[in-house]
């Protein structure tokens, strides 16, 4: 254990007191001024697609989604975003 020296040890034997009072609460109701939470939701326009894949690649985002308890339709779209960002 290391030494703190004598003032550490006093420090830490020093008691605290807290004094409560009995005084008016002032208090006002101001606007709510937050956005609504569908105002916060990043979301894009999405259109369906038909997409053949192979049985190895959606085993391989299944697996990835239960690991991140995420959905592997939602990993291969961003993915696919990510991709089309970098182009």
């Amino acid at each position: 254990m290391r030494d703190t020296g004598g003032k550490g040890k006093r420090y830490m034997k020093k008691k605290i007191s807290i004094k409560y009072r009995s005084e008016p609460i002032s208090a006002r109701v101001i606007a709510d001024f937050l956005p609504k939470p569908e105002k916060l939701a990043l979301r894009k326009k999405h259109v369906k697609v038909t997409l053949s894949l192979t049985q190895k690649s959606v085993d391989f985002f299944k697996k990835a989604a239960r690991k991140n308890s995420d959905s592997y339709q939602s990993m291969i779209r961003r993915l696919i975003d990510y991709y089309v960002v970098h182009q």
